[in-house]
């Protein structure tokens, strides 16, 4: 299941969709204006945002070239039809767009098609001459096989898919480790290090303000 970021200013909208989301098994966060999003997003990677047009202040076609850099797939809700709207909507890089009012069945139904379509494309990473297959657990550079330890590929696979986010060693520790850990956290440092020598990464991985680190990818 996915964690959702829903960006509706209406609270009976956002509820009714929240409501449904966890009735299918999604988690999920809220927010009610524009400015909130890019916020958000830098703490907590979200697997899909839904994302209504018209809000206060900053609106949802400007929210979307904030947080392109993100990757993040996107749904647009709105009241408005024009086909001009679309038409920009799908040139900032929405997912999908679909018109208030809707039917909840087929948002859950539009939704299952941009998660399923982004996870197969989003299983094969590539960065430069690095090439990662995540569901083959498979690293090749320069298309020669790399060698890593399960510990490696697991905190690879957690920076890929969190990447341009400033993740802590706690954070890093958690996810890629899968328990609380109760040696040094600089166990962390260790494993980046040996990352960035066998992928010649030296550049791509960032400590970023000495307390965490990122994947930075340019797009």
């Amino acid at each position: 299941m996915a964690h959702i970021l829903v960006v509706e200013d209406e609270q009976p909208i956002n509820d009714l969709i929240t409501m449904n989301l966890k009735l299918v098994g999604h988690t999920y966060s809220k927010a009610y204006t524009g400015s909130e999003v890019a916020g958000m997003l830098e703490k907590e990677r979200a697997d899909l945002v839904l994302l209504d047009v018209m809000l206060p202040g900053l609106d949802g076609f400007g929210v979307m070239q904030q947080i392109a850099p993100l990757q993040i797939p996107v749904i647009l809700i709105t009241a408005r039809n024009a086909l001009s709207d679309r038409i920009r909507g799908f040139e900032l890089g929405a997912d999908d767009y679909i018109i208030k009012p809707f039917e909840i069945l087929e948002l859950l139904a539009r939704i299952n098609v941009v998660l399923r379509r982004n996870e197969q494309a989003g299983a094969v990473f590539i960065c430069g001459e690095v090439e990662v297959r995540l569901p083959e657990r498979q690293v090749r550079v320069d298309q020669l096989p790399v060698d890593l330890t399960a510990r490696e590929f697991e905190l690879l696979e957690v920076l890929i898919r969190n990447r341009n986010i400033a993740l802590s060693r706690e954070k890093l520790l958690e996810l890629a480790w899968g328990y609380d850990f109760a040696g040094d956290t600089r166990t962390v440092d260790v494993h980046i290090r040996q990352l960035r020598k066998k992928l010649g990464w030296e550049e791509r991985i960032k400590t970023v303000f000495k307390l965490g680190y990122r994947l930075e990818v340019q797009v």
